[in-house]
């Protein structure tokens, strides 16, 4: 079952207003997202350079520790032609992929290829992962939610996230999880995949890679990690025009001035849009009298000192939220960007940034939703003669859909109330013939007792909800399982506690159900 996003209440006004076409947005992105949109961007995309084989060289070397298939090392090769471009998603390395919207943007990204494919096939297209691995913001990356229980890693490390090292607390969590999902029917295949991917010493990209390649290698997923020296070679001339002349901060505030006239702006930029990054340390770079300064470090450098590094040691330099997407653009012959709400808000405040560096801004795509209903579920929605999208309304509606369905006695007041309203407004015209200042003293008693009417409706309904307890203990249920902290399961739940009962299947039947560019929230329900 497919729903409208705006029937779902659970998407920002920007994100909507993109969807929708909306005016006020019209300035902040190039190409709409539609295949004539990307089309367009094919012709403009040709006219960048961009370092193809390079990009290839990276994605070899970085390929040689895991087996990729034969899917994989021919779209890898296929970047070398000038025919050949890239649909890309970008995520953090969660623990084991955190939330299962993660699944859903590599899944949709694979399917948007593969549709583009099918349109325009004079070209070739490649799904491609970007991993955000130097994140450092482990509070965020560092816990998941299989079935409900909260699963953290604990640990000292520090720095990028990518960079932290398998420890043995993170093998006892997979330990730990065992116990949960060996009860499930494919517990055991979900276990021995985590197990093989984060084995002890790895790094955490190098455990992520190795998932999300064992996944999604059957469809040519290609994962990129951008930690990279040879990659970050290509953004020298944009890292040292941000530390010394702090132009991508002067662009993006103008955007986005323009763009809070409308919506709340996402990302703020800072004067440098770097951080440094070396070993266990990824912190901001901030310029005083001439002074480069590494934020919580000793570490500090002259201009000169600062230049140097940044020609010699490129790697050692992080692009924050507002360069990061520039980055991308610039070592990608990419086309599309596949994004949650949040990102697309961001992305909205860069195109100026783009085109002041001639780098081709990509269509915008908002990323699939599902929420996937489980047998159990489903048949407790069904006793109660209701259906998965209703419980995107709140409690209250669903009690008053299941009490006006199932209630003996006549709640509404609707026709009273306009019989009420006729009755007043026969006097008021009564009384005003015989002295116009009374009309407003009737108009007065006409307010006082229909607000005493509504009152008394309320008043009615929650005597009659009363009657239904049993219904709504079953609709808070349902509520919490499928909706949890009352926010969509997709951005709690990990995929593991679904791969565990259903298998494989589960994400076949994800990519069979995936959208490319209807844009639309699916409901997948469990077959009884």
């Amino acid at each position: 079952e497919h729903l409208p996003y705006d029937q779902t209440n659970a998407f920002s006004k920007i994100a909507l207003d993109y969807l929708s076409g909306s005016e006020d947005l019209r300035p902040f992105y190039s190409l709409p997202p539609t295949v004539k949109g990307i089309e367009e961007t094919i012709q403009r995309k040709k006219q960048q350079a961009v370092n193809r084989r390079k990009l290839v060289e990276v994605l070899q070397d970085q390929y040689q520790s895991v087996s990729a298939t034969d899917e994989v090392k021919k779209n890898i090769e296929s970047l070398l032609s000038e025919n050949t471009f890239t649909v890309c998603t970008a995520h953090q390395p969660n623990l084991f992929t955190g939330p299962l919207y993660f699944v859903y943007k590599v899944l949709h990204t694979i399917k948007l290829a593969g549709f583009l494919k099918e349109q325009l096939p004079q070209y070739h297209f490649v799904p491609v992962y970007y991993m955000g691995s130097e994140d450092a913001d482990f509070a965020e990356l560092n816990h998941t939610y299989v079935d409900g229980k909260k699963i953290e890693w604990k640990k000292e490390q520090t720095g990028a996230v990518g960079r932290m090292i398998v420890d043995s607390t993170l093998i006892q969590l997979i330990n730990e999880l065992e116990g949960q999902l060996l009860t499930e029917a494919n517990g055991k295949e979900v276990i021995d995949i985590l197990h093989r991917c984060y084995s002890e010493g790895k790094t955490i990209q190098a455990a992520t890679f190795e998932l999300v390649n064992e996944l999604y290698g059957q469809w040519g997923l290609i994962v990129l990690i951008p930690d990279n020296p040879a990659l970050k070679a290509e953004m020298m001339d944009v890292f040292e025009d941000d530390l010394f002349n702090n132009t991508s901060s002067q662009i993006v505030e103008k955007t986005s001035e323009n763009l809070e006239k409308h919506y709340q702006v996402q990302a703020n930029p800072r004067e440098i849009n770097l951080f440094y990054l070396k070993d266990h340390i990824r912190e901001r770079i901030e310029e005083k009298d001439g002074w480069y300064s590494i934020l919580n470090t000793e570490l500090s450098f002259t201009k000169e000192e600062i230049k140097k590094e940044l020609q010699e040691h490129p790697e050692r330099f992080s692009p924050n939220v507002i360069l990061r997407g520039l980055f991308q653009e610039t070592i990608l012959p990419n086309l599309a960007f596949i994004g949650g709400g949040g990102e697309m808000a961001y992305w909205l405040q860069l195109k100026d940034l783009f085109d002041h560096y001639k780098v081709v801004y990509p269509v915008l795509v908002l990323r699939n939703s599902f929420l996937v209903i489980e047998e159990k579920w489903n048949q407790r929605i069904q006793k109660l003669d209701l259906n998965a999208a209703d419980f995107f309304k709140d409690e209250n509606e669903l009690m008053k859909i299941i009490v006006t369905k199932n209630s003996q006695n006549k709640i509404a007041l609707n026709g009273n109330f306009e019989k009420a309203e006729a009755f007043y407004e026969q006097i008021r015209i009564q009384a005003e013939a015989v002295d116009k200042t009374l009309s407003q003293y009737v108009t007065a008693i006409k307010t006082r007792s229909l607000k005493d009417l509504e009152e008394l409706e309320k008043k009615m309904l929650r005597a009659e909800k009363r009657k239904f307890e049993y219904q709504q203990r079953q609709i808070q249920k349902i509520k919490e399982a499928l909706f949890p902290n009352d926010g969509l399961q997709e951005r709690v739940e990990n995929f593991s506690w679904f791969y565990a009962k259903w298998g494989s299947r589960f994400i076949e039947e994800l990519y069979r159900n995936s959208l490319a560019l209807e844009q639309e929230f699916t409901i997948l329900v469990e077959e009884s």
